[in-house]
Order: C-alpha cells, then structure tokens, then sequence
C-alpha cells in the first residue's frame, strides 16, 4: 500500500512516467476496434427509436399489480402484433408503447387493457405522437447536438489553441460514435432522456480533456526556449500529471451512475432511467479514455509536425546525443532512447 500511496506525487514530479503518447499507435487500434464493433451494430441491428422520434402511441394504467407478461398479453389480443415495449414504472404503473395506431385500434388497446387491470378506461394515461412529431423532435435533437459542438469549439479555439479544440473535438466524436455503437449492440431504446446523457457526457469529457490540455498548454508555455524536452514529451508529463486526478473524478462519478443502472433499472426495475443512465455509463467510460488516450497524441501529433517543433525536437536530440522518446524528462527521469555515456572528467595523476 505504502507503494501506491505516493504515486501522484511521483508522478507529478516526474519521478515515475508512463508512457502515454510514445504508445498512440496501441491506443488508436484500440479505438479503432470499438468504432468498427460500433459500425458493425449500427449496420445489423440499427438503433431502436423511442415513440419520441418514430411516433406512436403509449398507454400508462395505473394499478396495485402491475404486470409486464398481463399487459402485453392483452395489447395481443386487441390484435396488435407489431413492435410492443412494455415497462413497469414504479411500484403501481405499467406503460405500453405500440407503432402508430388509428383511432380504431386506439380504442381497442384501451378497452382490453381496462378489461385485463379491472380499471375504468378513463383512468389510462394515453398519448399518441405522430410521424411528424418524432421527425420535428428528432431535427431538435441533432440541432442541438451539432449547436453544442459548434460553440464548444470556438470556446476552445479561444481559451486554449485552435489545435486543441481540433483534438478536444476529435475525442468527443469518438465518445458519441462509441457511446452509439453500444446503444445499438444492446437494444435500448433512445428517448429524449438519452440524448440528455448524451449531451452531459459531451460536457464531461471536454472537461476533463480540458483539465489535461490547461496542463499541457503550462508546460509548453516557453518550451522552445529551453532544449531539455520535446512537445511530445511535455504532453506525456502533462498526462502523467493529471491522470490521478481523473481517474479520482471519473471514479466518483460513475459510482451513482453504476448505481442507477444496476440497482435502480436492474434490480428495481425502474425502466425510465435505464436509457439516461446507460449513456452516462458508457459515456463516463468512454469519456475518460479518449481524454487520456485519445485527445493528447492528437494533439502531440499535430504539433509535432510544426517546423518549430521538429526544430526543437533536432535540439534535443542533439543534446541528449540519442534519439529522444516521447515520454516525460524532468528531475532524475530521463527516456532517452541511445544515450551514449557522458564525458566523465579526468582525474590528475599524481607526478
């Protein structure tokens, strides 16, 4: 225990290193892997939209023994047989979600399942959405999600570097991209409530990308004035420096999430907050990889191939007399790659 106990601080002195961006070839196979899982669900199972978008027709009866296998058995035999979804909601409440229905079938499906609850058919809760209304919601939906990367672009682009932004937002499609992919593997539903997660996880993951990134932009402040480390190099300190610390938040916050999905819309059974917490899990996951993983060897990458940059990196090549990694160098721990034996001064003899 007394091992780990001090790690952060070995970590932000430089003591200890971890080699984060001399290993982005492994993290992006990686990624790599989970987008064509995620391309590979999208095209075979597709994602399963919730009557908010699609439109159709819901139905919530209120009763003292709410039953899954009873609701739907009766919506069956109002001779309803295409797409059903039904859930239990709370401990007194089950709601069924049918295709588009006509005024005819409407009825119908609420007639049998008065009939099957033994309660009076005003008492259901009946919503129908139309066609129209789904596609209005669902241009809603991707207005905003294109809104809220557009401004936290130009944020970035002004607060930090026009690069960063460019890898903040490379990092945040591939936590969508990847957040999607298991929405579609698994079967959930999307609903306005996931698209909200999806929107928090944006935020969550650009904080903590930025966390890392202010860390980058403080060690790189006069970097070329001084030959001792590479911008790669600068980044993986940068890295080693706040991975604590987001490991520490993303720990915390998934603890409550785990909580609602497992106990809550596992164990409990309370379906409505399954698709809000799925895309906060997933995306809380997701989120802390790439901010890691991801987004600073994009950054490095982009900045390595400045003349600048490769001017300086020649510096300290040159000076180290080997070919430099790209981890961390700062007080006693040094990466160089072929370091030839320094000059040690001759002692005098005596006459």
């Amino acid at each position: 225990m007394s091992k780990f106990s001090g790690l952060g601080g070995r970590l932000y002195r430089g003591e200890t290193s971890v080699e984060f961006i001399g290993k982005r070839r492994r993290w992006y196979a990686v990624s790599i892997l989970f987008i064509l899982v995620s391309i590979g669900s999208l095209a075979v199972q597709g994602l399963h939209l919730g009557i908010e978008f699609k439109g159709g027709s819901s139905f919530t009866v209120t009763t003292n023994s709410p039953s899954v296998e009873q609701a739907r058995s009766a919506v069956q035999s109002a001779g309803i047989d295409g797409e059903l979804i039904v859930q239990v909601i709370g401990d007194d409440k089950v709601r069924v979600q049918t295709g588009s229905l006509d005024s005819q079938a409407n009825n119908a499906v609420q007639d049998a399942l008065a009939a099957s609850f033994s309660v009076n058919v005003a008492t259901i809760d009946t919503q129908i959405i139309g066609p129209s209304w789904g596609e209005e919601i669902t241009r809603k939906a991707l207005y905003g999600l294109f809104g809220f990367l557009f401004v936290i672009m130009i944020y970035l682009a002004m607060a930090l570097e026009p690069k960063m932004a460019v890898a903040a937002i490379v990092a945040v499609l591939h936590d969508v991209f990847i957040t999607v992919g298991v929405y579609a593997l698994v079967g959930f539903d999307v609903t306005p409530a996931t698209v909200i997660g999806f929107l928090t996880i944006l935020g969550y993951s650009l904080y903590d990308t930025v966390v890392v990134f202010d860390k980058v932009r403080e060690n790189t402040r006069s970097i070329t004035a001084s030959s001792t480390k590479t911008y790669s190099q600068a980044v993986n300190l940068a890295v080693n420096q706040t991975i604590v610390r987001s490991a520490n938040t993303s720990i915390v916050a998934l603890l409550p999430v785990a909580a609602i999905l497992f106990v809550g819309a596992g164990l409990l059974g309370a379906g409505t907050l399954k698709d809000l917490s799925l895309a906060l899990f997933i995306g809380l996951i997701v989120g802390t990889y790439s901010s890691i993983f991801i987004a600073p060897p994009i950054l490095a990458s982009l900045r390595e191939r400045e003349p600048a940059m490769q001017a300086l990196a020649k510096r300290v090549s040159a000076r180290s007399g080997g070919v430099v990694s790209s981890s961390a160098v700062q007080g006693s721990t040094t990466s160089i790659i072929g370091r030839g034996p320094r000059n040690q001064p001759k002692r005098k003899g005596r006459k």
